[in-house]
């Protein structure tokens, strides 16, 4: 089994550990929000934070995450209020929307490590392929998240989705509980 932390919550996976780490987090946790792009860690549609770096998960064996922490965009917020979430709806960045949980964890981890990126330092933390060519939306998006977080400016707050992430996951055999504790 292979044991990891995913969105703070300690998991074993009963998976091949050569299984990708997007696949793990798709089917046996069904984290669908990480998308299937390219298979090849090309478009960035299945970024995930591991341990604080964005990272391609189709490129990542669970072997490879092991013992690792991984947060997807289920666990960015509960209620889409993250500033980065936030800042995509206010300047419009949504279109068909495949790649934008990728490239939202891409823009959370960028602003973890720069609080105030210039557009180089966008353009060379941002490497996801958007279908619809919003770019200009999503460095306004960052630049816009970026003043939120410094509280230079509010933002209004899009709506919350309407469902819990918790209720919308399924039980599934591949993953386990972790063990439980003595006398609980």
């Amino acid at each position: 089994m292979t044991k990891l932390t995913v969105n703070n919550q300690p998991v074993q996976y009963r998976m091949d550990p050569a299984t990708p780490l997007l696949w793990a987090l798709r089917d046996a946790s069904n984290l669908t929000g990480t998308k299937y792009g390219c298979g090849r860690g090309d478009c960035g549609a299945c970024t995930v934070e591991i341990d604080g770096e964005a990272v391609r998960s189709c490129r990542m064996t669970l072997a490879e995450a092991e013992g690792r922490f991984v947060t997807t965009i289920e666990a960015l917020s509960r209620d889409r209020s993250h500033p980065v979430q936030q800042a995509w709806v206010a300047e419009g960045v949504p279109q068909c929307g495949f790649c934008q949980s990728g490239m939202i964890m891409a823009a959370a981890v960028l602003l973890k490590k720069n609080p105030n990126p210039a557009d180089a330092d966008i353009d060379a933390a941002i490497t996801n392929i958007c279908r619809c060519g919003t770019y200009p939306r999503i460095r306004a998006a960052i630049r816009h998240a970026a003043r939120v977080n410094a509280g230079a400016e509010p933002i209004a707050a899009a709506p919350p989705p309407g469902i819990d992430p918790a209720d919308a996951a399924r039980a599934v055999p591949a993953l386990t509980p972790p063990p439980a504790k003595p006398g609980s």
